[in-house]
């Protein structure tokens, strides 16, 4: 069957390799031809539908957009097209865009554009973009994403990592990149240059093509099978267009991101970029540069913490030493004056006692002298008077009465011993050496017990000391 559609092609003349360079043309020759054929066959301008895979805003107002178109059922490639929005019509486009849809002009979506057809010779085959129809749906990759979302939402899982708590003190990363990527060199040396210590492990995964999926996925369940020696997990990997990210778009890849259970920090391309996976991790950072610097500025957050509460510990200790130690002095002093007092009061009522008891005791050796002294005064009085009368009868009985005087003057001097003898036995030292004692109660001697009562303090003196106690 013969392809209607199929190129053909003029035989070749039988000419020699002179002729052969007389009749070629240039490359500008053949694009001034291509240039020129399209002017004639093509109409001014077209309404296009396109997938923007790539969207760039120079710095001179221009923008620059790649437009594709992949297969239905594959999801390849088959069209590709470079285009541009020049700076007089990109304001216009872009808010009105913007005003009717209520998102940017970005990378994902899908575009009914208005264009014009360009070939130059040098820059080849581009489309200038005169409008964009903003009620055009969202295009196959946007819709493919808001799928994705809405999915990840109905199970559940989209806010899990977010809700992880970042630890204070990160200094274990396990790192999902590519060990070639430009990113990841980057990493590594804002990260060695901080001044602080990190231990850094890749985990080399495919970061770009039809493999992501798989490879990330895989690189997850290797730190996962030792999840507690990790703090954080960081999945980085340069810029480049945005179809080499579509691979960061995939449900499975995201709801492995969302359910790990360490947090997951991602740099995944430039600043412009946003995937499923920055949508699902714990912090979504710019660039591979900017996760080193958030790790970096994370530990310097936590060291500057550390050293102001180490400052209010010791401060805190200081002032509560310093308040004990005035606490204790005051105790000491109280503690030594109360002490002081009581030996003192202690040390007065004995005193004051010791007084009372010698007081007493000389009281009562001065009336038993009184006493002896009064006896024998009595006896000496007694003793003349009936001298007296035995002299008187004595003159009739000179011999009896002075015998009679003789035998009652010796019964008297006995007498008069066995007396003192008494006196000598009577006397307080004498009785509290023979093991007797002397109980006083409030300064007074205890003659009757019944006259006590509970709590009466009570000082009992004997030959050689004294005992204090209380009566219950």
């Amino acid at each position: 069957m013969i392809d209607p559609f199929a190129p053909t092609y003029p035989p070749l003349p039988d000419d020699t390799a002179e002729t052969r360079v007389q009749h070629a043309l240039s490359l500008f020759e053949l694009n001034s031809m291509v240039r020129a054929m399209l002017q004639h066959t093509m109409g001014d301008c077209y309404w296009v539908a396109a997938e923007v895979s790539e969207i760039r805003t120079a710095s001179n107002g221009h923008c620059y957009l790649e437009f594709v178109q992949k297969d239905a059922n594959s999801g390849s490639l088959v069209a590709k097209a470079r285009a541009n929005i020049w700076r007089s019509d990109y304001v216009r486009i872009s808010s009105s865009f913007e005003r009717a849809t209520g998102q940017r002009l970005t990378s994902g979506i899908k575009v009914m554009a208005f264009v014009s057809v360009k070939f130059h010779e040098l820059y080849g085959f581009s489309l200038n973009v005169l409008d964009i129809d903003p009620t055009y749906t969202l295009g196959d990759l946007a819709q493919r994403r808001q799928q994705i979302i809405k999915q990840l939402e109905e199970d559940g899982v989209l806010e899990l990592n977010k809700e992880l708590p970042l630890p204070r003190v990160i200094r274990n990363v396990a790192v999902i990149s590519s060990p070639t990527a430009a990113g990841y060199g980057d990493f590594c040396n804002q990260m060695e240059q901080s001044g602080f210590q990190f231990h850094i492990q890749l985990f080399a995964a495919t970061m770009q093509g039809d493999h992501v999926e798989q490879s990330v996925i895989a690189a997850l369940d290797d730190i996962a099978h030792h999840a507690e020696q990790w703090d954080v997990v960081v999945i980085i990997r340069g810029g480049g267009a945005t179809t080499d990210l579509n691979g960061f778009d995939s449900y499975l890849l995201a709801a492995n991101v969302a359910q790990f259970p360490l947090p997951v920090l991602t740099g995944i391309g430039h600043e412009r970029d946003d995937t499923i996976v920055d949508l699902v991790a714990h912090t979504r950072l710019k660039t591979p540069t900017a996760v080193a610097a958030f790790l970096i500025d994370t530990r310097g957050n936590e060291t500057l913490m550390l050293q102001a509460l180490q400052e209010r510990l010791i401060k805190a200790v200081e002032a509560r030493l310093q308040l004990e130690s005035s606490r204790l002095d005051v105790l000491t002093q109280r503690r030594t004056y109360s002490i002081s007092r009581q030996v003192d009061m202690q040390r007065q009522h004995f005193n004051a006692l010791s007084h009372r008891f010698e007081m007493a005791s000389s009281r009562y050796v001065s009336k038993q002298r009184e006493k002896v002294l009064r006896l024998a005064s009595r006896m000496d009085v007694l003793t003349q008077m009936h001298i007296q009368r035995q002299q008187a009868q004595l003159q009739h009985y000179p011999q009896r009465l002075q015998q009679a005087v003789e035998r009652w003057f010796m019964q008297a001097h006995h007498r008069h011993e066995i007396l003192e003898r008494s006196l000598h036995l009577a006397g307080p030292d004498r009785i509290l050496a023979m093991g007797f004692s002397i109980t006083t109660a409030n300064g007074k001697a205890v003659r009757n017990a019944n006259e006590l009562k509970a709590g009466d303090e009570l000082v009992t003196r004997f030959s050689k000391g004294s005992v204090h106690s209380i009566v219950k």
